[in-house]
């Protein structure tokens, strides 16, 4: 038997040609429910340990997720159990989700983008990414990795620097609380002090790499910093405080994009199926749809007033006739600005119906395609083609 969080993107057709697949939701998942259980098949809501496997015949685990700060790996390896996460599954989504961010928030509060200098803080799948499209966009960017330098020999930007210089910071972590580098509250009431004024600082990566007390006390004293959080501590009972203080929120869906939760699918059968040397004939790309098309008209009402930019946000005018069918065509691919209202406008409600509401806005959350499944019409200007084509849009 298979048993597999309800919640994983088409998983009951991908693994049914392993066997009977049971789904249960991935916070209820127990020891009792796996006696008959060979296939694991969970997100990160599922703490796999020795109190949930012990005395189980289960022998493959599965996490449909890039992260594992809620697996036990030691113990899985202490007890022959295989194991497989989805690295890098949604690791383009979540990368487009911080530059539609980054455009809504220029629109809402009238900076220019291009005259950033961005820090990235970890480069793995979902950072590199990242910096690819910043380095489009043409916007400077400092990286810091220390796991990565040391593993490819290659001098990076210290954290310190980041946080002194760069005005816009983009956390890219796993959470790790041990080994040479831990990322719980990596940026922790000393370093959130250090950021520069007027600081963008955006986390898509684990809740905790910040301290949100302390971010909280922080917004209280720096009404200069513009924060977008899609990860939170404690979800998804999390600070409904923070929630209505910071300027872009988003229910842990960054990662969210048909592809990126399909592919994570995709890539957990094919681990189950290598481990149990069987065949299924579930593919993703099945269920994905012609290309869409997509036209930007040019709208005047869209323009930028940047005398309204307030320093270090330079305004640099020769950026107006790029900057605004950018922001259209963001705003076209996915109105962020949706997520953020149907989180926000929960923040009054019990302890126990927000975090029921949490959870839904995950499940239910309506179909947004990566930037390549679109074919563009409608741009005028060059410069702003250019960097569509780059950002893979077609």
């Amino acid at each position: 038997m298979i048993v597999a969080d309800e919640k994983i993107p088409q998983v009951l057709d991908a693994f049914s040609d392993l066997g009977e697949v049971k789904l249960l939701p991935g916070r209820q998942i127990a020891r009792k429910h796996l006696q008959d259980c060979r296939c694991l098949v969970v997100r990160t809501v599922t703490q796999i340990d020795q109190n949930l496997l012990q005395n189980t015949p289960v022998e493959f685990v599965g996490t449909a997720t890039i992260g594992t700060d809620h697996v036990d790996l030691d113990y899985l390896e202490q007890n022959n159990i295989a194991f497989a996460n989805a690295a890098g599954c949604n690791a383009e989504a979540a990368s487009e989700y911080v530059i539609s961010g980054l455009f809504a928030l220029s629109e809402r509060k009238e900076f220019d983008p291009f005259t950033l200098k961005a820090g990235i803080i970890g480069c793995g799948n979902v950072g590199s990414r990242l910096l690819q499209k910043l380095q489009a966009l043409g916007i400077e960017t400092l990286v810091n990795d220390p796991p990565l330098e040391a593993a490819q020999n290659r001098s990076m930007i210290d954290l310190d620097t980041i946080l002194s210089e760069c005005n816009f910071i983009s956390l890219h972590v796993p959470l790790t609380r041990d080994g040479d580098h831990p990322t719980w509250h990596l940026l922790d009431r000393a370093r959130l002090q250090r950021l520069t004024r007027d600081c963008i600082l955006v986390n898509t990566a684990r809740g905790p790499v910040i301290d949100n007390a302390a971010l909280l006390e922080i917004l209280d004293q720096r009404p200069d910093l513009t924060i977008f959080l899609d990860t939170w501590e404690n979800e998804p009972n999390i600070s409904r405080t923070l929630l209505q203080k910071v300027d872009l929120a988003a229910p842990h869906i960054a990662g969210y994009s048909v592809e990126g939760r399909l592919r994570g699918t995709q890539m957990i059968l094919d681990a189950a199926c290598r481990h149990f040397s069987a065949n299924s004939n579930w593919r993703m790309e099945s269920l994905l749809p012609e290309p869409i098309k997509l036209e930007i008209r040019s709208m005047g009402s869209d323009s930028i007033d940047f005398q309204k930019i307030n320093p270090p946000y330079t305004p640099v005018e020769q950026n107006q006739s790029s900057l605004t069918p950018l922001i259209t065509l963001f705003r076209l691919h996915h109105d962020i600005w949706q997520d953020h209202d149907a989180l926000i406008q929960s923040a009054q409600m019990s302890d126990a119906e927000f975090a029921t509401h949490f959870d839904s806005l995950r499940k239910v959350y309506p179909q947004r395609f990566e930037y390549e499944r679109y074919r563009l019409t409608g741009i005028a200007n060059k410069k702003a083609t250019a960097i569509a084509r780059e950002l893979l849009f077609q």
